[in-house]
């Protein structure tokens, strides 16, 4: 009786460390395109959201927007910010994304291995 007890209470201690393992998924804070060059701070935050939230990797291909009022001539970034859980939060800047049709990867997936 105790060996079942000591078994069931070491794969209880396994189980609950494993869950840590799994990674939060993705919630869009905001997506901005070109506020380097003046544009209001979450003009793409629907779109970004649309695309990346609830999963816990996203490829975002970034393009200028149709909609874009920023001067042809300001190269604009595109910044996206997200969370992962209550208390992970992150940013991430594709530089000139409308020069070079850039692609923003988003994730919740914990870093493990060397340097870690």
């Amino acid at each position: 009786m105790i060996r079942a007890i000591c078994t069931l209470l070491s794969l209880a201690s396994l189980f609950g460390a494993s869950v840590h393992t799994f990674a939060d998924t993705i919630r869009i804070e905001s997506g901005t395109y070109g506020a380097n060059c003046g544009a209001h701070h979450g003009n793409s935050t629907r779109a970004l959201a649309l695309h990346c939230n609830a999963v816990d990797t996203c490829r975002y291909p970034v393009f200028s927007p149709a909609t874009s009022r920023i001067r042809s001539a300001c190269k604009a970034d595109f910044v996206a910010e997200w969370s992962c859980g209550p208390r992970e939060f992150h940013q991430a800047t594709v530089s000139s994304a409308a020069n070079n049709g850039g692609v923003l990867v988003l994730t919740c997936v914990p870093s493990i291995g060397a340097g870690k």
